[in-house]
């Protein structure tokens, strides 16, 4: 049995790297992001890491128009659903793209996010 070789710490120390990181079953070849203990099609726990390529298309969005309280300053704001290349979708923060151009299906690229000293996921223009 491998332990799981991205942790969701090292997921997001890499994303602020500017790099995304997914875990791939060494059992049944399923993909997972972010990283988890147990693979969702088989149950176990074979991962091997899978660096993504960070390019996709906005599967959803939504604009946040009052945004919590740790976030109040920053609205309005989006955030989306993002399909990757690879197949598995990711949320994250849209930046870099005026709302009113959002589009499901728009081309869009991961961007590490650092709010606050904390690292997010973003997407910006592909």
């Amino acid at each position: 049995m491998t332990e799981t070789a991205v942790t969701l710490k090292k997921f997001f120390e890499t994303a602020r790297d500017g790099r995304l990181t997914a875990i791939k079953c060494g059992r049944c070849g399923n993909l997972e992001i972010p990283p988890k203990e147990f693979c969702d099609a088989c149950g176990q726990r074979d991962w091997k890491p899978l660096a993504l390529s960070g390019d996709g298309t906005i599967a959803s969005y939504t604009i946040i128009r009052v945004a919590p309280t740790k976030h109040a300053g920053d609205a309005p704001y989006a955030v989306a659903v993002v399909k990757l290349r690879e197949g598995v979708s990711l949320f994250g923060r849209i930046v870099d793209i005026p709302l009113d151009r959002l589009a499901v299906g728009m081309p869009v690229r991961f961007r590490p996010l650092v709010i606050r000293n904390e690292t997010a996921v973003g997407f910006g223009p592909a």
